[in-house]
């Protein structure tokens, strides 16, 4: 497992800089974090929080999660021994420390906290 960590580093700074900072959709997806409507989940994908999402909401999170898998496929498929499974966790893992404080994360599944 440590060898696949240090050989994922770069393929996650990668992904973090396509997936995470991303011109548009960071903004959006900041602004969808800041305000409570979506969180970030214990399987590497953002889910949404709010009881009652837009159709845009949905859409925004939906087409980031279709680009993280894409990007966490790429990843598994170019580091060796790794699975998916083993590197949505990891993201997943590295996504959740950098959510800031007050915004949502996923403690269980389906079950929402505001990080301290």
């Amino acid at each position: 497992m440590r060898s696949f960590m240090k050989s994922a580093l770069p393929l996650f700074a990668l992904l973090f800089s396509l997936v995470v900072a991303g011109p548009a959709l960071a903004i959006d997806l900041d602004s969808a974090k800041a305000q409570g409507l979506v969180g970030e989940k214990l399987n590497g994908y953002v889910g949404i929080v709010t009881a009652a999402p837009d159709p845009d909401l949905k859409a925004m999170v939906n087409d980031i999660n279709l680009r993280r898998r894409a990007s966490y496929q790429a990843i598994a498929a170019k580091t060796p021994g790794a699975t998916l499974n083993a590197v949505e966790k990891l993201a997943a893992e590295k996504l959740i420390a950098k959510t800031k404080s007050g915004q949502y994360v996923e403690t269980a599944p389906g079950k929402w906290a505001k990080k301290p």
